[in-house]
């Protein structure tokens, strides 16, 4: 194989990706729908044809939970220019209730994304294990004998001289 010292022009050239002209992305320019009526007439004939339908119940089958969906779809519409961040945020609850009567309707048990899933569990951090190990020795002690030595040490402390002592 034969290597050529010579250097090569074909790739990009660095920074390339970044230089694109004012308003040749679709979210450089002014977006189709500006308010969030407008943005959930969309959503919503969007989400009433019936391959929409079809493949919403196929991917909540899967388990995939509703949020993500909701986040997936609004979010793909701000990169396309049809609306703005904030009114895509601003539709995202009607998006998930939309999307959870096509699952009622369909009677498919779906994911939600709004259930804890920790609730009910423990942590098992190294903070969690901690605190309940010393829970614990709490416990074993005898808790007015701590009391009274702090009170004891309190006492013995009031004899302090420092910049910030309290005059008597």
């Amino acid at each position: 194989m034969l290597l050529s010292n010579e250097p090569s022009f074909d790739g990009p050239i660095p920074g390339q990706s970044l230089t694109a002209e004012v308003g040749a992305r679709p979210w450089q320019s002014p977006s189709q729908y500006t308010t969030v009526d407008e943005v959930i007439e969309y959503y919503m004939a969007r989400m009433t044809s019936e391959d929409f339908m079809l493949q919403l119940v196929d991917v909540m089958e899967m388990g995939i939970p509703v949020t993500t969906l909701a986040n997936t779809i609004q979010m793909s519409s701000v990169m396309e220019g049809v609306h703005t961040v904030d009114t895509g945020m601003l539709v995202l609850p009607v998006l998930m209730e939309m999307m959870m009567l096509l699952g009622d309707s369909a009677k498919i048990d779906y994911v939600s994304g709004l259930e804890n899933p920790d609730k009910g569990k423990t942590r098992k951090s190294f903070l969690a294990k901690a605190a309940a190990e010393y829970k614990k020795s709490l416990d074993t002690t005898d808790v007015k004998e701590i009391v009274e030595e702090a009170k004891e040490e309190e006492q013995e402390d009031d004899t302090s001289s420092g910049l910030m002592a309290r005059r008597k």
